[in-house]
């Protein structure tokens, strides 16, 4: 249950008393980098420094794992019962309640994101997967196979290891939580790599989880940049698997790392270029442009899953962009500390550089802007329609990760599925329409991880979130399928 809103001037004094976190947390405690080197991290919203953060380097790595390795060898976390594991889960996860309102200060401060989401949605959130991944430990039961009566064969689960966990910096906390919930669950020992530009929450939660009673080594979090931490996670030979949230380019090069290495298990979450199908049978257009409105905004269109590309049929177009405008007033833009605003800043000035240039490339396209089109007070982009996107353009087949929606029409059913398959990615789908036969088809054929019908989202813990094509590869967060891969699968055969 999402804690109560306060006011923005309250959220603002409660910035102010912030301790924050700036050093690596390693073998339950905080340390700096070996090196001594740090790096800043400032407020997007506002440009402003927040802290000096330790910058990690493969030293640290290499002192992490082995902590890690330790600790899962000795079985201080690996061996306890599942239900020791679950109930020291679950005062984790009660210590995260406590801390609600602090974690989604530090979330909106580090990462641009409106406090609003940061306390309703992430924080919340974050705590209901831990709690649910804690009670499903003593839950999965293993096998026997059937060999008749002259031998005994067990099939078990045995925790994979050491896991490397890297995050992206649009859902620091949720995205950390879908990873942290399983791994930590089936008994395995963690080095956590948040992203560079917000790195501020996952220290906190591990200092949390300590303090819960996950022990010293077991929870490890090394701030710092790809190549100086991301790489070296990647190719140590004594991590064992390594799940990864990011770009699609960045996610090939842990599949090189593995091959390179050890042949760890590597399991990716990647990009997306959703559609969102509307057919003109749906009589209830304002609900429908609500639900795309939310999914093509929330979180400033940072989210791999938003709906960006609308396949509209050409003969509703015009009526449902008129009530997506309504809805679209909703959306207040400002200072994300204001429980008010739905909108923040974008999460960096290199990402709001690469939102633009798409905005100049609708110009430069003669598209036509139905709605936004412009950027304000620093690095903050307007929500954005742009009509009449064809599939050649790259506004078409491009993650853009910002708040711009595009607009394409189509006449037939089968038109309408070529072009939500017309990508290189998978991830998530959105269908609308008041014929159930329509429904059943088109979330059957569009090659996508998550379809949902008549309304945007991505299911709920209970289900797998992951992708087809180049948006995810080897498994699926969320949901009990997220624990298999976190584990290995041995074959005990007993003769009688």
């Amino acid at each position: 249950m999402a804690a109560a809103l306060l006011s923005g001037a309250e959220y603002a004094a409660l910035a102010e008393t912030i301790k924050l976190p700036t050093e690596a947390f390693v073998d339950g405690g905080f340390r700096p980098a070996l090196s001594g080197a740090r790096f800043d991290t400032t407020n997007p919203a506002t440009g402003k420094l927040l802290a000096q953060i330790a910058a990690c380097g493969p030293e640290d790595v290499d002192v992490a794992v082995a902590n890690a390795k330790a600790a899962f060898e000795d079985g201080r976390w690996s061996k306890l019962s599942p239900n020791e594991r679950k109930h020291i889960l679950l005062r984790f996860a009660d210590l995260l309640e406590q801390n609600a309102h602090q974690l989604a200060v530090m979330e909106s401060l580090d990462s641009g994101k409106p406090i609003r989401e940061c306390q309703n949605t992430d924080v919340p959130e974050t705590i209901h997967t831990i709690r649910w991944h804690a009670e499903l430990i003593d839950k999965i039961y293993d096998s026997t196979a059937p060999v008749g009566s002259n031998a005994l064969a067990l099939v078990v689960r045995e925790a994979i290891g050491v896991v490397g966990l890297v995050l992206p910096w649009n859902f620091p906390l949720l995205m950390l939580a879908w990873k942290i919930g399983p791994s930590l669950a089936a008994g395995c020992s963690i080095v956590v790599k948040p992203a560079k530009e917000t790195t501020l929450t996952a220290l906190r939660v591990a200092e949390l989880a300590y303090q819960a009673g996950v022990p010293a080594g077991v929870f490890n979090v090394l701030p710092g940049g790809g190549r100086e931490v991301g790489e070296p996670l990647g190719r140590h030979r004594d991590v064992t698997m390594v799940s990864f949230t990011g770009s699609t380019d960045t996610g090939r090069k842990f599949l090189h790392y593995a091959a390179e290495s050890n042949l760890k298990r590597v399991v990716l979450e990647c990009g997306g270029k959703n559609p969102a199908v509307v057919l003109n049978d749906v009589q209830d257009l304002d609900a429908t442009a609500r639900h795309l409105v939310n999914g093509a905004f929330w979180n400033m269109g940072e989210n791999c899953s938003a709906s960006s590309r609308l396949i509209v049929h050409a003969d509703i177009k015009c009526q449902l962009l008129e009530r997506m405008e309504v809805h679209m007033r909703e959306w207040q833009m400002g200072n994300p500390l204001d429980p008010d605003n739905r909108l923040g800043a974008m999460v960096s000035k290199a990402h709001f550089e690469k939102v633009r240039s798409y905005l100049e490339q609708a110009a430069a396209e003669k598209l036509t802007v139905v709605y936004g089109g412009e950027t304000e007070k620093g690095i903050y982009v307007q929500p954005t329609v742009i009509d009449g996107v064809g599939q050649d353009s790259r506004l078409f087949q491009e993650e853009i990760f910002g708040p711009v929606l595009t607009v394409t029409t189509f006449t037939t059913l089968e038109e309408a599925i070529t072009l939500a398959n017309d990508s290189v990615y998978g991830l998530a789908a959105s269908v609308y329409t008041d014929d159930l036969r329509n429904a059943i088809k088109l979330s059957r054929e569009i090659r996508a991880g998550v379809v949902t019908v008549n309304c945007f989202g991505e299911g709920d813990v209970t289900t797998p979130f992951g992708g087809y094509k180049e948006s995810g590869f080897g498994g699926r967060d969320k949901s009990q399928w997220a624990h298999d891969q976190y584990t290995e699968i041995k074959t005990i055969w007993i003769d009688a």
